[in-house]
C-alpha cells in the first residue's frame, strides 16, 4: 500500500514539473522569430486566404473572429 502510494506521487510530481514552464522566451525561438516565418508574410496567400474566408462567409471584415452563419465552425 505504501509502496503503491509513493509510486503514485512520485508520476502527480513527474506530472505537474512538464507544466511548469508554458510559453517560449525571446531568446528560445530562434528562426521562428524571423520576419518571413510571419503566418502573414506572404501577400497573395493571405489574399487567396480573404477570398476564401469570405466567399464562405458571404461577409466582408472581421477576419480575426471565428464564427460564421451557417453554425460549422
Amino acid at each position: 500500500m505504501r509502496k503503491t502510494a509513493l509510486i503514485a506521487v512520485s508520476l502527480m510530481i513527474v506530472g505537474l514539473t512538464g507544466c511548469s514552464n508554458l510559453g517560449v522566451q525571446p531568446w528560445e525561438k530562434g528562426q521562428f522569430a524571423r520576419a518571413d516565418m510571419a503566418l502573414d508574410s506572404e501577400k497573395l496567400d493571405q489574399a487567396l486566404d480573404d477570398h476564401i474566408y469570405f466567399s464562405k462567409e458571404g461577409s466582408s471584415g472581421g477576419r480575426a473572429f471565428a464564427g460564421g452563419g451557417c453554425g460549422c465552425n
